[in-house]
């Protein structure tokens, strides 16, 4: 299974997607070793975790995105994103995360996304005020935000 927006793929990661990545010498943080390191001890995190973000145009994969685990009991769900600096600022991580919350909200599974951001990120902050996300909590250096399912 993935997602598709206009310009993206998002694919979960699995050892064997993760080899379209690694084939690109992409690297931005631990976030996926840690997801497939995982997902070997328990396989139904497959879809909750990290995924990749492909650009369909070159084929490159220019980002990644996910949950921080499986929906807890109230149904709720952290997000996270990571995309190469080079590819800031063109909509892609807003693009993206709208399709990955949208399955979210889909699968009856998550009735509430949450994220946090440093309160310097602007670029963060920008990407989830357009997602429609509501700041709920600040401290010093921290921005906590939700977004609810509006149908669920």
């Amino acid at each position: 299974m993935e997602l598709e927006t206009n310009r993206l793929k998002i694919i979960p990661c699995t050892k064997e997607t993760y080899q379209i990545a690694k084939n690109q010498n992409y690297d931005n943080g631990p976030e996926i070793s840690t997801h497939l390191e995982q997902l070997i001890r328990d396989p139904s995190l497959l879809y909750w975790g990290s995924w990749i973000v492909v650009r369909k145009s070159d084929n490159l994969v220019i980002g990644d995105i996910g949950f921080k685990g499986k929906p807890d009991g109230n149904k709720m769900v952290e997000v996270g994103y990571g995309f190469l600096e080079k590819y800031w600022n063109n909509g892609y991580a807003t693009e993206a995360m709208s399709a990955l919350i949208q399955w979210a909200f889909d699968t009856t599974k998550v009735k509430k996304v949450k994220a946090e951001t440093m309160q310097d990120n602007c670029g963060s902050i920008r990407v989830l005020e357009k997602l429609g996300m509501k700041k709920i909590e600040y401290t010093e250096t921290i921005i906590n935000w939700e977004l609810s399912n509006q149908i669920g």
